[in-house]
């Protein structure tokens, strides 16, 4: 059936609200020609849009040209507050942006021995970043923790090798805010970040490998972040590779492939290429040898070269059951290596898998949790100010 006059006009809203989000600022002329709809219906939408405080005119595109027709519209994007969390076990990071995404604030709380009050710490240390950024309204707040995410309800999984106090912290700012708080993994939002904003920008198929304290990964397959059935798509961490000593079990990795691409497994490798790992602050100690064989301490190449071919092992069994084409290197120990690295990691795959898999370094480094959640907050304030039911509603 056709779409109501009202529906159309709704639909026809958010099209034009997202392309100036994307793309903006536009004019009408430019919009028109980006949506395919008639100049009458451009300049009704334009109207309606600048009518509900969505838009405004933010300037013209000329000197040369005037009137209405070289008037650019932006989207309004200081009428709401967006907040991505990054949740470590020992830290906890904030950025405050608004509805473009520009930062207007951040800060970072280190947790480390007072764990037992890091739900008030985190919670005053959101709000006070909050303040900082402005008056507008807090929307929405994106969250980024380690763990299982349960793809039902959403929420944070019990685990026993992350502190209690991650849950009770979602808990706590779900029940005190008045803005959606959203929970995801750490691994697949900085797949989501990659793939928006990184190096990942033309690929909607790929698998993101996280390098860190631990192992993981994130699964995007045509433009989409797959999570299985319990919400543990990617828990490489578990899964058996040779080189190990025995095998994981269901409660515990060790045996797994994060017994060869951890970080204490990597500093002992180092160590027996005459690496020495210095510890900087809460950084894995691995992407500190990493950086060192880089600049050429100890017998680097030989390190690097047995780095790529454990990280190998685990990008071959993740490539010829998912055929993803590319591999990201991400987390502290991906970033440290860069391309070099990656280049490495891409020969010995070619040689393993049959199958054509390029390999790339992350560009975000250790802002790829963050704005992943941003960019999770930031999609939840669209579905509501966007929303094709009827005209679009405030904030």
């Amino acid at each position: 059936m056709p779409a109501s006059p009202s529906t159309a006009r709704a639909i026809n809203d958010r099209l034009a609200l997202r392309l100036l989000q994307q793309d903006g600022p536009l004019t009408a002329t430019q919009l028109k020609t980006l949506t395919g709809l008639s100049r009458p219906t451009v300049a009704d939408l334009v109207d309606r849009l600048q009518d509900a405080g969505l838009i405004h005119v933010v300037g013209e595109t000329g000197a040369d040209r005037r009137g209405p027709n070289a008037r650019l519209y932006g989207i309004v994007a200081d009428r709401a507050l967006l907040a991505g969390l990054d949740v470590r076990t020992d830290s906890v990071a904030v950025v405050v942006a608004d509805l473009l995404g520009a930062t207007l604030a951040e800060a970072t709380l280190p947790v480390g021995e007072m764990a037992e009050d890091a739900v008030e710490r985190a919670v005053a240390l959101l709000a006070a970043t909050v303040r900082s950024a402005g008056s507008a309204p807090l929307h929405s707040v994106g969250i980024g923790a380690p763990g299982l995410i349960d793809p039902v309800t959403g929420e944070l999984r019990d685990s026993s090798g992350l502190p209690s106090w991650h849950r009770s912290l979602v808990r706590a700012l779900q029940e005190r805010l008045p803005a959606a708080v959203l929970v995801e993994n750490e691994t697949n939002l900085a797949a989501v970040a990659e793939h928006r904003a990184g190096a990942a920008r033309d690929q909607d198929t790929f698998v993101l490998l996280w390098l860190g304290h631990g192992v993981g990964a994130a699964v995007m397959l045509d433009g989409k972040v797959r999570r299985g059935a319990s919400g543990g798509a990617g828990e490489l961490g578990f899964l058996p590779v040779p080189g190990t000593v025995g095998t994981p079990s269901a409660v515990n990795c060790d045996g797994g492939f994060h017994s060869l691409a951890g970080s204490a497994p990597l500093c002992e490798l180092a160590a027996r290429y005459g690496i020495a790992v210095t510890q900087q602050g809460q950084e894995p100690g691995a992407a500190a040898a990493v950086r060192a064989a880089l600049a050429g301490e100890g017998d680097g190449e030989g390190f690097l070269g047995a780095l790529a071919d454990r990280i190998a092992l685990g990008a071959a069994a993740v490539a010829s059951v998912l055929d993803p084409g590319l591999v990201l290197l991400s987390g502290e120990v991906g970033h440290a290596g860069g391309g070099a690295l990656a280049a490495l990691v891409e020969e010995r795959l070619a040689a393993m898998s049959p199958l054509r898999t390029g390999v790339r370094a992350g560009l975000l480094g250790g802002t790829a949790v963050r704005r992943g959640a941003l960019l999770a907050a930031r999609d939840a304030a669209q579905d509501v100010l966007f929303a094709p039911q009827g005209s679009p509603s405030g904030v």
